[in-house]
């Protein structure tokens, strides 16, 4: 099976923090992969290089069969026609309908007219189940109607991969099913690739192909939902059993901070 990206060697620090450390990865062209880690495990650093917005220290990152970072603007434009991103908490510009944002990649990437580029909008809303929503500004939409916005103006350009940053963050558990559902109907119709950054395991096993787990900046398993359910590594096991890690609460560090505060 051809791979849609492929990673290898990656690596990045921000100063002296080493957040990712020689990273591997190969995300096959179909597939639903979900990258699952702690916060601060370098997931959302590595989707930011996957995407073309954060070049790694080290390490090559291929898309699509392009090597995103080796490539000229002109290249790395067509490239974005091809993937589409639905984020975190949306982004969906508050001066624009629900509709025009939609419209917006249309806009700048197409020369599609601007009323062929309003039925485009009127599908892809309809895709998600906000048809009826076209004219609504951001600010009158719910959190999930938002997600799903997101994800009709991911859809906008027909791509061929999507990345999603923590689609199920912050939503009820009902609209969090929902959203889960939508993106394997989609998948499953559109034959896309997905690649999906979550700390929710129960999504994760929902909608994953294969799960990706990542701790302090390394992958520690990469399999089916499966395997990874049954895996015996003490650290995977925290992670899915959600057990917090032992300490001492940071009482020792307290302790000889008082110590030295009394030199």
């Amino acid at each position: 099976m051809d791979n849609a990206i492929e990673a290898v060697g990656v690596r990045k620090a921000f100063g002296d923090n080493c957040v990712l450390d020689g990273v591997d990865l190969e995300v096959r062209t179909g597939e639903t992969l979900v990258i699952l880690g702690a916060s601060g495990s370098g997931k959302s650093t590595l989707l930011r290089i996957l995407v073309g917005l954060e070049p790694p220290d080290e390490g090559t990152v291929q898309v699509c069969g392009t090597k995103i970072y080796e490539v000229d603007e002109l290249e790395r434009a067509r490239l974005y026609r091809r993937i589409g991103m639905a984020f975190q908490a949306g982004a969906l510009f508050g001066s624009m309908t629900i509709a025009e944002n939609v419209e917006l990649p249309l806009a700048e990437l197409t020369e599609i007219p601007a009323m062929n580029r309003r039925i485009i909008a009127r599908i892809k809303l309809g895709m998600v189940g906000l048809e009826d929503s076209m004219d609504k500004m951001p600010s009158e939409l719910s959190g999930g109607m938002k997600k799903r916005a997101s994800l009709a103006r991911a859809l906008a350009l027909d791509p061929e991969l999507v990345f999603f940053d923590e689609p199920s963050a912050g939503l009820d558990p009902i609209t969090a099913a929902g959203l889960d559902q939508l993106i394997c109907q989609l998948k499953n119709v559109f034959d896309m690739t997905l690649v999906v950054v979550t700390h929710e395991l129960e999504s994760a096993f929902t909608i994953a192909d294969r799960l990706a787990l990542m701790h302090e900046g390394r992958f520690l398993i990469i399999d089916t939902p499966d395997v990874v359910r049954g895996c015996d590594d003490p650290i995977v096991r925290n992670f899915l059993d959600r057990q917090p890690p032992v300490h001492d609460g940071g009482g020792e560090k307290f302790k000889r901070f008082l110590e030295e505060l009394q030199t």
